[in-house]
Parts: C-alpha cells; structure tokens; sequence
C-alpha cells in the first residue's frame, strides 16, 4: 500500500507529517530557529549529505515553511527564514523536545527544575559562546522589544510564572511541582539588585512565556524598574532549545538565567537555579566580573 492511501486528508496530523514526515526536516526547522540559516553551516551543524539537505530545502520552501532571502549576488547564496507559516511549529518542537526529555530521558516526574548532572543541564550549559537568535518579542505593552541591547552586558531570567494577587490566580497545584515557587521572590531581589547591576553597565530583563498583559499586572504589582517580556509563540524558547515543562495547560521555562554581552553572544549559564534569591547575587558577581567592573 502506498503511503499515501494511508493518508486521511481531514486529519491535520497525516496532512502536516506529509509536509514534515522526515525527521532532517525537523532538525533544519529547529536549526534554523536557532540563527542557523545559511546552506554551509545547516550542513555542518547536521551533518547531512549536500543532496539531502538540498532537497529538504527546497521542499520547505515551497510548502511555505521557509524563504530563502538573498545574501550574496555573485555567486548567489541565501539565508533561509522561518516564514509565519514556519513561526507556527515552533510550539511542536518545544513539545517534542519536553515530551523527549522528560518521558525518555527523564522518569516522566512533572518537574520545573533539573539535576545538575542531568542532559538537560549539558545542553543550556553548552549555550555559553552561542549567539543569540535575532528574536523580537512582545514587553507588557504588547510593543515589540528586542531581546538583549548593544549598550551593554544584558542579564536575561527566565521564569515559570508570577502573577499579581487579586487579578491572576497561579494553576492548580502550582506549589506541588519542584522548581515552580519562587518567581516573585526572584523577580523582587532583581527589583533590589537593579542600580547595582546598572552601575556594572549590565540591564536585566525578565523573561516567560505569561501572556503580556498578565505580565504588565505582576510588573506593576511588584513595581519592578526593568521590562518583563512574553515568549508565549516560543521563539527564544525553541531557538535556544531552553528547558520547559507544561502547567496548566501552558508551556513554561524552567529557571534559569543567561548573561549575555553586547554582541549577543552568552557569556554565562544559571542552570539549575535552586536558589531564586541567592541567585540574583551570583548573578550581579558574574556580571561585575565580565564587565570587568571591581565588586
């Protein structure tokens, strides 16, 4: 039986496995998130044949997925982007990539955090010298921020969740899984910490995948002096590939923390962070150090 009499043409699933049944092609959307975006280094990054990686290619591009933009006239070269059509499997491969880690490197525990040791930690601690991707995302007033700043070292939290008491309620059984609690306290001792990583020319930002309206609220609650920003459609979270894990029907990071300096280039990891407070001071440390700023 050919293997397309075996699919149905009402089932979104055997539809979209049409387009991306081959796993390469998952890896090159993945790849491409991350600012990965030109033939030479796709090729080495995956370590696919030049025919594969040609016709996986040219397949994305025609059903919409990716657009090549030219770079190079003579001779002619690319770089191939996510279209919005691409933009929208990004949540896919941040499901595939919690589903893999918790149920088949993992015990299948509901967790907000990691071991130290663990696959998880290796892959965020191997972020360190990677250039972030160019990703633009909403701040509290739905305006679109630029991640990172080329006027100084940027400290970038990620956290699960924080809401402002009155106005948003935290999911059932919040405080039941490891890692979750802790956000407010964190978000707070950065609000504390904040002339004094600014006089190490560092800038804080908070970052979750809360929608921005929810994070505006718990900003203005909290009065912190920095930008809270919403990754909600999860283009930092799959261009990165950062931890996560799903409460309460939505995808959250797990905590941690990246600096970054002013190429956008991560200078240092916090990951896992176990500590929400005692980790703004190791950060605030890292930061003076790097800057080159006497503690």
């Amino acid at each position: 039986m050919r293997r397309e009499d075996l699919a149905d043409a009402d089932c979104g699933i055997a539809q979209a496995l049409g387009v991306l049944g081959d796993w390469w092609t998952f890896l090159i959307v993945r790849d491409v998130a991350g600012g990965t975006t030109r033939f030479d280094a796709l090729q080495r990054e995956l370590g696919v044949s030049r025919r594969a990686l040609t016709e996986r290619l040219a397949a994305l591009v025609e059903h919409g997925v990716l657009e090549r933009r030219p770079y190079s006239r003579h001779p002619p070269r690319f770089d191939y982007l996510l279209t919005d059509k691409g933009a929208g499997l990004l949540p896919v491969l941040i499901a595939l990539q919690d589903w893999g880690t918790r149920h088949l490197m993992g015990d299948g525990e509901l967790t907000a955090t990691a071991d130290a040791a663990s696959a998880e930690a290796r892959r965020v601690h191997n972020l360190v010298g990677r250039r972030l991707p160019e990703v633009v995302l909403p701040g509290p007033d739905g305006q679109p921020v630029t991640v990172g700043t080329p006027d100084g070292w940027s400290v970038l939290y990620f956290f699960p969740g924080a809401y402002a008491p009155g106005i948003n309620a935290y999911p059932p059984g919040w405080a039941d899984i490891p890692g979750a609690r802790g956000c407010t306290l964190e978000s707070t001792t950065y609000a504390d910490r904040y002339p004094k990583f600014r006089d190490a020319g560092a800038w804080v930002w908070g970052i979750s995948t809360q929608r921005p309206d929810q994070l505006a609220d718990f900003a203005a609650y909290a009065r912190l002096p920095f930008p809270l920003l919403s990754d909600e459609d999860g283009r930092l979270a799959a261009g990165l590939l950062l931890p996560t894990f799903r409460a309460g029907g939505v995808t959250r990071f797990k905590r941690l923390t990246l600096l970054v300096d002013p190429t956008a280039v991560v200078r240092a990891v916090q990951f896992p962070v176990t500590d929400p407070a005692g980790s703004v001071d190791e950060m605030l440390a890292l930061a003076r150090e790097h800057a080159g700023v006497p503690g």
